[in-house]
C-alpha cells in the first residue's frame, strides 16, 4: 500500500503534509503535490495533516478519484521533492472553503 494525493489538492497545494513525511516522498508542480509510491513507507502521517482531505491509501481511493493513482506515479518521478512548509496557492483558502473545510 502507498498513499495518493487526489483532486482536492489541485489549486490548493497546502504543504502541511510534507513536513511530517519521514522519507520526502512528496513532489510538486505549480498546481499540487504528488506522492512517489516507491518512496512512500505507508506511515500515514500525512493524512491527518491535509486540510482538504486530499490524501488516501491507494487501496481505498474513492471511485471518482482512482485516476490519481496513475497520475501520482507518473508525475512524482518527474518533479522536484517538496519537503518544507510553503505558502499554499492564492486560491487555496477559497477552494478549501468551497469543499467545506476551514
Amino acid at each position: 500500500m502507498t498513499y495518493v494525493v487526489t483532486s482536492n489538492c489541485q489549486h490548493c497545494r497546502f504543504t502541511d503534509c510534507v513536513v511530517v513525511c519521514p522519507v520526502d516522498c512528496f513532489h510538486g508542480d505549480t498546481e499540487m503535490l504528488y506522492i512517489d509510491a516507491e518512496e512512500c513507507i505507508d506511515c500515514g502521517a500525512c493524512v491527518p495533516e491535509c486540510p482538504v482531505e486530499a490524501i488516501y491509501p491507494d487501496t481505498i481511493v474513492p471511485d471518482e478519484e482512482t485516476r490519481w493513482v496513475k497520475i501520482n506515479a507518473e508525475r512524482a518521478l518527474k518533479l522536484p521533492v517538496v519537503s518544507s512548509l510553503e505558502e499554499p496557492l492564492g486560491s487555496a483558502e477559497d477552494r478549501a472553503a468551497a469543499f467545506g473545510f476551514k
